[in-house]
């Protein structure tokens, strides 16, 4: 199996909803933050790679045919040019939303220091140069990171998803039938806290 579609989306970006209605649509499974908490493996080769490991692909999404979310869309750009064929998301909202939601979710659980072995605090540690918490900053590598996204990902090759887009420009883009069913609605900030208050950590 190979990555069929690459998400370059940070995570809170609806990027659950997305794993989800790729699944749906035929891409799945579908590589998520959620796949590296549920397996020890995955937690291993990952965190290899953030110390430095040279990048084994074919290992790390080994059995997936997408992926979204953090980690992968840590290295979007060479996730595109290992797989010239995938077509490549970019899951969005506006920065300020953005913010709101991972200042409230994923934040509070990678910045305490007990954790800093884990997969989550040092991929988004990695991301925001150690500096996460620091509002003007994070927002500053949000908005750089879409710009980013924009200006390397051919256009006919991307597609930016806003959340509440739906299915229809997502199914025109993979170039599949929109399905009948309501495009899913995953992974609230509420669910997001409900999830994790047992304290589970990846």
């Amino acid at each position: 199996m190979t990555l069929k579609v690459i998400g370059a989306g940070f995570g809170r970006t609806g990027t659950d909803s997305m794993r989800e209605a790729l699944t749906i649509l035929g891409f799945g499974p579908c590589h998520h933050m959620f796949e590296v908490i549920a397996h020890d493996l995955q937690k291993d080769r990952w965190r290899a790679l953030l110390r430095g490991g040279a990048p084994d692909w074919g290992a790390l999404f080994d059995g997936y045919a997408a992926c979204v979310d953090w980690p992968s869309a840590a290295y979007w750009r060479e996730l595109i040019a290992a797989y010239p064929e995938a077509r490549v998301l970019l899951t969005w909202r506006t920065p300020e939303s953005w913010w709101n939601s991972f200042s409230t979710t994923i934040l509070p659980r990678i910045l305490p220091e007990t954790e800093a072995a884990t997969t989550g605090r040092m991929v988004v540690m990695q991301v925001f140069d150690g500096r996460p918490d620091d509002r003007a900053h994070a927002l500053a590598v949000y908005r750089a990171h879409v710009e980013d996204v924009l200006a390397t990902v051919p256009p006919a090759r991307l597609l930016v998803h806003r959340i509440g887009d739906g299915w229809g420009p997502l199914c025109a883009h993979l170039g599949v039938p929109v399905p009948d069913q309501p495009y899913p609605h995953a992974n609230s900030t509420a669910a997001f806290n409900t999830r994790f208050a047992t304290g589970k950590r990846s």
